[in-house]
């Protein structure tokens, strides 16, 4: 009896252990939908975004924090996969989207830019399409969570 009790409690503790990992994982949430975030905080990581990557996972994306709220304008130079790029403000309120942007293909190096259509203090990089597809639209608030560089802001939402 104690034999098949072991291998059922064995699965659930690892089950816990690894559900565990995910808890305090930075996250922002939005229309329902919770994705793990990458955080670029400061000019290099920033300036790196999500370059050269082949792929991220449908539940992952990466938020870039500005120190202040002003227009921003992003490119997808060195970017291989379509993003949705959301600009949130600082009350964490969706500015504008620029959705499915595409990479940059020019040999040349000159790459578009895609501007906030007014000032934001966030920007959230996901998979292109995924904006459309959970119904993410511009005026939605966004929720954010173990993040400590905003934990004195997000608690103010």
């Amino acid at each position: 009896m104690a034999k098949k009790l072991i291998k059922p409690m064995v699965v659930v503790m690892a089950m816990l252990a690894l559900a565990g990992c995910d808890a305090g994982e930075p996250y922002v949430a939005v229309e329902g939908q919770r994705f793990g975030v990458e955080i670029a905080d400061d000019d290099a990581t920033r300036a790196q975004g999500l370059m050269f990557r082949d792929e991220l996972a449908e539940d992952r994306g990466m938020l870039f924090i500005f120190p202040d709220q002003r227009p921003r304008s992003f490119w997808m130079k060195n970017t291989r996969i379509p993003l949705d790029i959301l600009y949130i403000d600082r009350d964490f309120e969706i500015v504008s989207i620029s959705a499915d942007t595409p990479p940059c293909r020019s040999r040349s190096g000159r790459c578009p830019g895609y501007p906030s259509a007014g000032p934001a203090q966030y920007v959230l990089e996901i998979n292109g399409g995924l904006a459309a597809r959970y119904g993410i639209e511009a005026g939605d608030r966004v929720e954010v969570g173990n993040i400590p560089q905003l934990e004195s802001r997000a608690g103010s939402q």
